[in-house]
């Protein structure tokens, strides 16, 4: 099904995956990213609103923003860090789209369906994602989660903080 289908949160989330035979594994390649060091500036990537976000749409802002940011900066001169986790279920009553199956195309109401995906519902003003660069990197990390914020859902913010004392 769309992603969009899945955006809105409704209803009680289900991450009980012991019960599930055929779960969803999440297509998260890496939570983190770069170099870690010793940084002057964390710039995060917020969202506005309360939405649900697929593990497909993570995973596409990770690999947007850390490539953006290594070929300006290069590999070790960032860290970058995604701060959700996809722990929910997403569940799809597949129906039958042939010709001639317009009487079982219907079927149930409110019907449970198959574990088809996993999503991580996001509440308004957390932060999906900060990158820690230092001072002359700060324009450079903003571009970079400017590009991936377009594959989430959602408006987001770029927010810069100082990790250090100046």
């Amino acid at each position: 099904m769309h992603g969009a289908n899945y955006r809105v949160v409704r209803g009680q989330p289900f991450t009980r995956k012991e019960y599930i035979k055929g779960k969803p594994q999440p297509k998260i390649a890496k939570f983190q990213g770069g170099k870690r060091g010793d940084y002057e500036y964390s710039v995060q990537l917020l969202i506005n609103e309360k939405v649900q976000i697929r593990h497909m749409a993570i995973e596409a802002c990770r690999l947007t923003a850390n490539k953006a940011l290594e070929k300006t900066t290069g590999e070790s001169a960032y860290f970058s860090k995604l701060r959700i986790y996809p722990h929910n279920l997403l569940r799809e009553n597949k129906m039958i789209a042939t010709a001639g199956a317009d009487r079982l195309q219907e079927g149930m109401r409110r019907a449970w369906g198959k574990a088809v995906s996993l999503a991580a519902r996001v509440d308004r003003g957390q932060i999906i994602m900060e990158m820690h660069v230092d001072a002359p990197h700060i324009e450079a990390a903003k571009k970079a989660l400017k590009n991936a914020c377009i594959k989430l859902p959602g408006t987001p913010t770029i927010r810069v903080v100082p990790l250090k004392q100046q």
